[in-house]
This record gives C-alpha cells, sequence and structure tokens, in this order.
C-alpha cells in the first residue's frame, strides 16, 4: 500500500496494477527537507555512518593511542604509516623499514642484486626467484615514484 503502511497490500487486476502504478508517489506528502534527507540516507542503506581514520576535527589518528605498536612506531610515539601497503610490502622485500629514503632503496636494491644475480654466483640460480621478488618491489616503488 505504500509508505507508512508497509505490510500492507492491494489486490488489484493487472489493469487496475498499471493504472495504481502509473499515479503513484512514494515522496507524496513529504516536504522538500524530508525527501532530500531520504535521498542522502538512500546512499548508505539508511544505516548510520562514522568517520574513519579520523577524529571528529578530521585530523588523521589524532591522540589515537598504539600501546603494542601495531602501527610500527616507536614506543610513546604515534604516527601515520608513510607508505600505502603495497609499498610498505615492497619495502619489506628489500628488508627496509618505512622511513627508507629514495638513495637508501637504491642502494640496497643494488646491494641485493649483485649479491642474489646468477652470473656473481658462478652460474648458480637458486636465488633466482627472491631477485625476481626484489626486482619486482623496486619496480613497484618506483611506479609509486617513492625512488
Amino acid at each position: 500500500m505504500g509508505r507508512l503502511r508497509e505490510g500492507q497490500y492491494f489486490c488489484f487486476c493487472l489493469d487496475h496494477v498499471r493504472e495504481y502504478n502509473a499515479t503513484y508517489n512514494y515522496f507524496n506528502g513529504m516536504s522538500d527537507e524530508d525527501v532530500l534527507r531520504f535521498q542522502k540516507d538512500a546512499v548508505t542503506g539508511h544505516r548510520p555512518t562514522w568517520k574513519m581514520g579520523a577524529d571528529r576535527n578530521g585530523a588523521a589518528d589524532a591522540g589515537m593511542a598504539d600501546p603494542f605498536h601495531m602501527q610500527g612506531g616507536k614506543p610513546g610515539k604515534n604516527r601515520t604509516p608513510r607508505h600505502g601497503v603495497v609499498a610498505r610490502k615492497a619495502l619489506h622485500v628489500l628488508d627496509l623499514d618505512d622511513d627508507a629514503g629514495p638513495a637508501e632503496i637504491k642502494a640496497r636494491y643494488k646491494d641485493l642484486v649483485k649479491r642474489l644475480h646468477p652470473d656473481a654466483n658462478g652460474g648458480d640460480r637458486s636465488n633466482e626467484d627472491r631477485l625476481r621478488e626484489i626486482i619486482n618491489a623496486y619496480n613497484v616503488l618506483r611506479s609509486f615514484r617513492i625512488v
């Protein structure tokens, strides 16, 4: 039957269903403000929402405690990660922390490639998979313009 009468139904023949549907307006009797509020709430499925990753003033991680240092911070220091998850994984492959700079990344990459390359190991290809991971990680960091 419509808004505010959920669970109640009309029993129409097909011709009367078409006639009823042609004139039906769900928002009939609602003010413009009510319609706009309904449309705004429809974006989230009429469920309450909260800001994520920010305090009420919009500052990211302001005053957020990290007693177990899960965010990689040092004891007594709250910080926001410098890079995204993919870049942090690439830095982890190169055995570097999140604070590594471009020069440090490039030096670490060159050192690992020289050490693991088959030509430097008498043709031994046992480290080839690790070398491939390192090259891919470096390319990821280059694509993010971190290096």
